[in-house]
């Protein structure tokens, strides 16, 4: 897909796709060209690349790829960062939890909902105008409607897991009817209605297709089985899980059968440029950089979290490890996790006046810890020597408001400054580096997380431990002297019980995708986001004092407050979501 961008670019242009209202039921794309006009097959294709990129057309302070707030700190994670709860203060709010409000203007959550909306109306664009051309002059509308159908879903698939009452929006709806349509509707309509789309993308989709970066079959089967495990846990008004769906359990493994894929040698890989689109990458958004473009088609949605002391890097030291989550990488001498002591005491809790931490006498961690996480003393993006890029190892000193936040910092969304894949815009910082939506280990995750379920943890054991091999195997990367010494990790021999099946596989996943953004929605998924969260700022405000008066709240802090503005928009259409 990135060979499209120029075309991508004048496409844009001549649509006057940005010159919109900013709510998304005003928005179409404007101008000279309408959907009576544009029905070819060569501006059919040109509306579906644009599709494309409305999906990652988002922003530091409106996400649509990266769910570093959502998702990381708004769990126990990571903390905001940058220099104090004031600084980018809505996204405090998000953190303290009893502080998010729905009237907050068009920032963050607010203008996520807008920016999905927009990627949505693109989708639908390109649909009602795909749906005018005979089959006979478009051999591949089938499966350009799919693709459009598949990207429709991937957005309120998005939408739901943030807001959980959200419309859905088609193309064969007027703007009258989509002003009308309610947000008020059962889990299982909504989760039915992204199947639904989902299942018309695998239905007519190629399992792989030569345009890389394009919806395939592949695709589409993993966005089932996600789709199926989070309808599996069917949630009351309250959000409390009130039962756990077999048969939706059983489908999960069902299309996680039928997806092809496979780990990367290396967890790092993952992280790097270099190695985009790779077996693991199962869906990912696709950005570039020298295609011919002014600044190219760079993703700044992470701008805001490069680390901030270095000279080498800009700003804004945001995104930053919780100590909570640091210390879930300590093994035991078995080289497994402390599923239930993990808290029990701090690692590199410490400073020295060199501004490295010192590793405590015995100390073991899982590798990933390195892949994941900014310490001192520590090579930052497996770099350990000063080169063009600079000194690489990570310093006290990157830290930008040690005394509130801390000083760990984030590593997977960062890359090295000597990369060809690098933008500097004034203070913030870009990459062409894909951001993957689902990868194949998630897609392993799944399934053991729906065997486990099913009483068949036996079973479940074999997946886990792939993904512990691999992180055992991913210790090869440079690193300085003594880095490399106190990894310990050795895979499960068995699972004594359903119980200790269930902890393992939750704290796989927490060590596995740490920072990506997926453990709140993990948390709420399973029901236990008020538990997991109380229990976490009970200890953190110990650390922390900018949490001493946060607190979740079941029943409401699950899912973000409907915008008040769209609520207001709509005449009242929207019901608000409870507890707001």
């Amino acid at each position: 897909m990135k060979t499209y961008k120029i075309y991508l670019a004048t496409l844009i242009l001549g649509l006057s796709l940005n010159a919109c209202s900013e709510d998304f039921l005003e928005y179409e794309p404007e101008g000279v060209l309408s959907s009576d006009n544009v029905a070819t097959p060569d501006n059919a294709e040109g509306l579906v690349i644009a599709a494309y990129a409305g999906i990652g057309n988002d922003e530091m302070v409106g996400p649509l790829t990266s769910m570093w707030v959502y998702g990381s700190v708004r769990s126990d994670d990571a903390y905001k960062g940058g220099g104090g709860r004031g600084d980018v203060g809505e996204i405090d709010r998000y953190e303290q939890y009893n502080l998010t409000i729905p009237d907050q203007g068009d920032f963050m959550a607010p203008r996520t909902w807008t920016n999905f909306y927009k990627a949505i109306s693109r989708a639908n664009f390109a649909l009602q105008v795909i749906n005018d051309i005979p089959d006979a002059d478009y051999p591949d509308k089938a499966k350009r409607q799919a693709e459009l159908r598949f990207l429709r879903a991937h957005s309120h698939f998005i939408l739901k897991t943030i807001f959980s009452k959200i419309p859905y929006i088609t193309e064969d709806l007027s703007q009258e009817e989509i002003a009308q349509v309610s947000n008020d509707v059962s889990d299982e309509e909504l989760w039915n209605k992204i199947s639904e789309d989902f299942q018309f993308a695998y239905n007519n989709l190629p399992q792989s297709q030569e345009e890389v970066g394009r919806a395939d079959k592949n695709a589409a089967a993993a966005y089932l089985a996600k789709v199926r495990l989070y309808q599996a846990y069917e949630q009351n008004d309250q959000h409390q899980v009130v039962n756990i769906n077999t048969s939706r359990l059983e489908e999960v493994i069902q299309y996680v059968d039928e997806v092809n894929g496979s780990l990367e040698g290396d967890f790092g890989n993952n992280f790097l440029d270099g190695f985009d689109n790779g077996p693991e990458s199962i869906w990912a958004v696709q950005f570039s950089i020298n295609d011919g473009t002014t600044v190219g088609r760079v993703s700044y949605v992470t701008g805001l979290n490069s680390p901030h002391g270095t000279g080498l890097y800009g700003c804004c030291g945001f995104h930053l490890a919780s100590q909570n989550m640091v210390n879930a990488f300590e093994t035991d001498d078995n080289g497994l996790p402390l599923l239930d002591t993990f808290n029990d005491s701090d690692i590199f809790n410490s400073v020295l006046p060199d501004g490295t931490s010192p590793v405590a006498a015995g100390l073991t961690v899982d590798p990933r810890l390195d892949h994941t996480v900014g310490i001192p003393g520590r090579p930052f993006k497996y770099r350990n020597t000063v080169n063009s890029a600079g000194d690489m190892v990570y310093n006290f000193s990157w830290a930008r408001d040690p005394g509130v936040y801390g000083y760990f910092g984030n590593m997977k969304e960062q890359q090295a400054p000597d990369c060809s894949c690098y933008k500097k815009e004034g203070p913030f910082i870009g990459t062409s580096k894909n951001i993957d939506f689902i990868r194949y280990a998630d897609v392993l995750l799944w399934k053991a997380e729906a065997l486990i379920q099913l009483d068949r943890w036996n079973e479940a054991l074999p997946i886990i431990n792939q993904v512990r091999q691999r992180a055992a195997n991913s210790t090869q990367r440079p690193m300085d002297a003594g880095a490399t010494d106190i990894y310990n990790i050795s895979t499960y021999t068995s699972f004594p019980s359903k119980e200790y099946a269930w902890k393992a596989l939750k704290f796989e996943r927490r060590l596995e995708f740490a920072m990506e953004g997926h453990r709140f929605f993990d948390l709420v998924r399973w029901g236990e986001a008020e538990e997991v969260l109380n229990d976490y700022l009970a200890e953190e405000k110990t650390k922390r004092d900018f949490l001493s008066n946060a607190e979740f709240t079941s029943g409401r802090d699950e899912y973000y407050p409907i915008p008040q503005r769209e609520i207001d928009f709509t005449g009242g259409v929207y019901k608000q979501n409870p507890g707001y």
